[in-house]
């Protein structure tokens, strides 16, 4: 055995290696990213020393399948972005800005899921926050759940070892050290380490594990990306820290569909679920408001109703300003020129800002006409017809493109009182009753037919 220690100098944000300390890393382009990292490359001269193998190939078809066991949570959109519940044996990242929420979905969960054991291992927080924490979410007398406060690793496995948990919550991966290393608590080489012991902690026990973990202000996971490839699953809370929603989304699952979202809405007592969000994502005014169009947004398998505001006014300086909240700008500097190339509405010398309410991100192209049309409404200052509602998607010749599942987007609509669909030509499986479909080609008819 024939060590070799060298020094070599790795990106926290993206484990890119020099062999020397520079300022800026040229792979992620971050500033005072990069520190000293202690290597052990050890390599193996003697034949000796290879282990005995415990595993042997097998064909596939010798390899028994069956349906993987899920721990069932008590809450309903959390099931849903996981795919219908926690996978036993499996590795949950969950991930968000500060004060978003992440601990206490977790915290609110462990205390209802009383029919097994959980080792809820805070980092950051002593046992008496925690507690402080619980009482304020539930009034419930929980004796299932543990808490303990500990960062190392080793001491983390040990009381694993003696309490035979049936999940592990982990909150946060960046607290978490091992002593076989000797880099900073929260560097590169610590987190990817010891999410490897706990995976194949997780692997080997059957233990469902959840790790929290915090992101950076460009809004991506800390740590190296290689740490999104380990787990089975990455979830992602989204939201407005002074707004009540969150959205819970899915960017990886092995065992279930990436395009589920989960609505919650903070309360003092916790986050709480949304069953309709599309009725509290529309604002109820009494009486039409020019600038609001009502659109549709697909998000897995669920349509949410979303309300798109624009303001468009002469600008009082010599270069127009573009905003968007909530939507994306460059795609709204598209559809601005298409307004105007195709539409003849002269908004190159007008500010034009765009709001997307609920404090919500959305990028579905179906949104485009709602969109159009909020613009076009402020623009000439009239408002829409309020049972109005549009579904299509705006080409760059002014031509109004299909959507997919039409079908829900329609009945949606209809069932929260919008019965005027302005979409494009295309296919509708049903007729429904008390609904006035308008069937139009390009952008310019629809702006003709409403004003």
């Amino acid at each position: 055995m024939k060590k070799n220690i060298k020094t070599i100098f790795t990106c926290q944000h993206c484990a890119t290696t020099y062999p020397k300390w520079q300022g800026k890393c040229d792979g992620c382009l971050s500033w005072n990213t990069i520190e000293e990292v202690v290597k052990d490359n050890t390599s193996i001269s003697s034949s000796n020393s290879i282990l005995p193998l415990t595993h042997h190939p097998q064909p596939l078809d010798a390899i028994a399948c069956a349906e993987a066991p899920r721990i069932l949570c008590q809450d309903a959109e959390l099931n849903r972005v996981l795919g219908g519940g926690i996978v036993i044996g499996s590795v949950t990242l969950l991930g968000g800005e500060p004060g978003i929420g992440k601990s206490t979905v977790l915290l609110q969960n462990a205390i209802f899921l009383d029919e097994i054991k959980i080792l809820y291992v805070s980092g950051e927080e002593s046992e008496l926050q925690v507690k402080l924490r619980a009482n304020r979410l539930s009034e419930k007398k929980v004796s299932h759940c543990y808490i303990l406060n500990e960062t190392l690793l080793e001491n983390i496995l040990t009381h694993v070892d003696h309490l035979h948990p049936n999940l592990l919550i982990i909150d946060s991966i960046q607290t978490i050290y091992t002593e076989q290393l000797s880099t900073s608590v929260g560097s590169v080489a610590q987190i990817k380490a010891c999410t490897t012991v706990l995976m194949q902690l997780a692997k080997r026990q059957h233990l469902p594990i959840i790790l929290i973990g915090h992101i950076t202000k460009e809004g991506i996971l800390a740590g190296p990306k290689v740490l999104e490839h380990m787990v089975d699953t990455v979830l992602q809370f989204e939201g407005d820290r002074h707004l009540s929603y969150r959205l819970l989304r899915t960017l990886k699952n092995r065992f279930g569909s990436t395009d589920e979202l989960g609505i919650y809405k903070m309360y003092g007592n916790g986050l709480q679920e949304v069953s309709n969000p599309s009725s509290l994502l529309l604002s109820h005014h009494e009486k039409p408001m020019s600038g609001v169009a009502i659109g549709t947004s697909l998000e897995g398998n669920r349509v949410l109703l979303i309300e798109t505001q624009a303001l468009v006014s002469p600008t009082a300086y010599g270069h127009a300003q573009r905003s968007a909240t909530g939507f994306d700008q460059k795609r709204l500097h598209m559809l601005l020129a298409v307004l105007e190339k195709r539409a003849g509405l002269r908004l190159g010398v007008q500010d034009v800002f765009l709001n997307i309410t609920g404090g919500i991100r959305v990028d579905d192209p179906a949104l485009d006409l709602a969109l159009c049309m909020a613009m076009a409404s402020a623009y000439k200052g009239l408002a829409l017809p309020a049972e109005a509602c549009f579904l299509a998607e705006v080409g760059l010749s002014g031509e109004l493109r299909r959507v997919n599942r039409i079908d829900n987007r329609i009945a949606e609509a209809k069932r929260l009182g919008f019965n005027q669909i302005y979409m494009a030509k295309q296919d509708v499986a049903k007729k429904y009753e008390a609904v006035d479909l308008s069937i139009f080609s390009t952008l310019e008819e629809v702006l003709l037919a409403l004003f």
